[in-house]
Formats: C-alpha cells, structure tokens, sequence
C-alpha cells in the first residue's frame, strides 16, 4: 500500500485555547476552524502547522471521542492520519487482506461511501489496539483541504 505519514489527531476540551497556546509557544499557524458532525459524532478541529509538519486539535461534543476525552482526558493522540495517491486501491487492498474498513464511528464502510463532510475521501482501520486508530485519506483531496484550511478567508 502506497501510504505517507500526513498528521496526528489529539483530543481537546477547549479548542481556542489549545490554538492560543501553540501559536504563541511554538509560533505554530492556525488553521480556520472546523465542524464535523455525523451520525451521532460531533466536532471541532484545527489544524496546527509548525513548518511541513502538522497535527489536528480536535474538541468533540458528542459521540464516540466525547466519552473517551471524558474518559482519558485531554491530551491524548487517539489517531495516526496517513494519505494515498489512490483511496479506493488501498480500500481494495485492505478487503482483500481480510480487513473491513470502517467510518468514523466504526460502522462498515462501503467502497462507494468514502465521502466526508469536508470533501475528502478516507478509510479507518478497524481499531484492534485499544482506543488507537489509523486513518487513510485521499491525498489530492487532503491536500486541497489543507491549502483551503490556510487561506485567507
């Protein structure tokens, strides 16, 4: 499987002031601020980017990260995000491995469903390690969502 290393996901309880923070301590860029809402799961997020190398700061509301933020607290990288030339060979390439890629709240996930609500086609690995997940995402796609992310509004 074609796979890069894209960025890491950290859950948040309040997402201004985590921005605030590593803007001012790192001089880190901010990302405009998101909203993903979706079956029951409910979030903000940013983006932070220090150079070429970025994470997300994610504050849920509801839904499955709600109650492990509750759970663990903050701070804790629940996800490791990688991007792919081709989102649908890497779907085909997990099924034929034996694996059912999933949604963003573990539902099975059909090959003509990888559509988010930010336009980006991905798949998640069935978590097999805890609360630990990986993500795979559409690289021409994320990376448009990045530069659209760092625009000037």
């Amino acid at each position: 499987m074609n796979l890069k290393f894209s960025h890491i996901d950290i859950l948040v309880n309040d997402l201004q002031s985590a921005c605030d923070y590593y803007a001012k301590i790192l001089g880190a860029e901010i990302s405009k601020t998101f909203t993903w809402e979706r079956d029951e799961l409910h979030v903000v997020y940013a983006v932070v980017r220090i150079g070429e190398e970025r994470f997300m700061l994610v504050q849920p509301f509801s839904g499955n990260l709600k109650n492990l933020l509750d759970t663990k607290g903050e701070g804790m990288i629940y996800r490791h995000c990688y991007s792919t030339p081709d989102i649908e060979a890497a779907f085909d390439e997990l099924v034929n491995s034996g694996v059912q890629p999933e949604d963003e709240n573990g539902n099975a996930l059909s090959r003509e469903s990888l559509n988010t609500p930010s336009g980006v086609r991905i798949i998640w690995l069935p978590k097999r390690f805890g609360e630990f997940s990986i993500e795979i995402l559409e690289e021409a796609g994320l990376q448009q969502f990045m530069n659209d992310a760092f625009s000037a509004s």
